[in-house]
């Protein structure tokens, strides 16, 4: 509300506002409770209930289901520690100026290519089952050690994407102002153009992030023991889905603040770019 507006503008301000919420919640209300009245008489209902939202279950598996998630946690932090540098170097490389630089750029190009156009699950096996099976010397065979590099090649290819896009909405002239200022190209790069480029794509790499956590339980198809797996054997021990549904409640009880956290950081940026706008 605007300071020093006249207390005739300031509650009829009031009132719109009253009058939109009471209007926002009847109206998610009515819709929310339209779905439920559908889905609860639905003929099979009670079949889905007893498949899918087992109390007694529900219950027995949860403590289960979040220990096993702390291995989803470690699968998203080390992969992520690794994505960050590597889709940075990746959108460097796609970015490095004249003709001898051009095999590198095209070894760049064609990785992000072929790893935004294969499906994940498909890189998965492949290297989860793939590499160990050549059983060459030295090299691990542990699934969750290739579960992590597969994670990691798959998300730096997006992420170096974002990167890119940062980078290049830095106007030129910053970059030949620093050069001016007898900066080399790297240091230009560094001290000038990256600082500029990772605070504007900050909030695109926090919704890369949540997808990265949400795709840690597709390695449970090369045998990694996590959240979801676990899910699977508790269900085939008691022929029952409701697992599944706490694994669903799980992400969302981690994913969602994170979502907000990312749409606050949007919101700021915009405020930044209109104060900004308006000097």
């Amino acid at each position: 509300m605007t300071p020093g507006a006249p207390p005739i503008v300031r509650r009829r301000r009031s009132t719109v506002a009253w009058r939109s919420t009471a209007v926002a919640l009847v109206s998610t209300t009515v819709v929310l409770g339209g779905l439920a009245w559908v889905v609860v008489n639905a003929p099979n209902w009670p079949e889905v209930q007893q498949d899918f939202l087992d109390g007694p279950i529900f219950w027995e598996s949860l403590p289960d289901l979040i220990a096993a998630f702390w291995t989803n946690i470690r699968l998203f932090l080390i992969a992520e520690a690794l994505v960050l540098p590597f889709g940075l170097l990746l959108a460097i490389m796609r970015g490095l100026p004249g003709p001898v630089f051009v095999p590198i750029r095209g070894l760049a190009t064609a990785y992000v290519d072929i790893f935004r156009a294969v499906p994940g699950i498909v890189v998965i096996y492949v290297l989860g089952f793939g590499v160990p099976g050549l059983q060459i010397p030295g090299v691990p065979n542990e699934a969750f050690f290739w579960a992590v590099v597969a994670l990691t090649l798959i998300y730096s290819a997006y992420v170096s994407e974002v990167y890119r896009a940062g980078i290049e909405s830095v106007h030129p002239s910053q970059d030949a102002a620093a050069r001016s200022l007898g900066l080399s190209r790297l240091q230009s790069m560094r001290h000038v153009i990256l600082p500029q480029a990772i605070r504007r794509v900050t909030p695109p790499l926090l919704n890369d992030f949540i997808g990265l956590q949400k795709d840690t339980v597709l390695v449970s198809f090369i045998g990694v023991v996590e959240i979801f797996r676990t899910a699977q054997i508790d269900q085939a021990a008691n022929f029952n889905f409701t697992p599944v549904i706490a694994v669903a409640l799980v992400f969302i009880v981690v994913t969602i603040p994170l979502a907000r956290f990312t749409d606050w950081l949007v919101a700021r940026d915009k405020r930044r770019a209109a104060a900004g706008g308006a000097r």
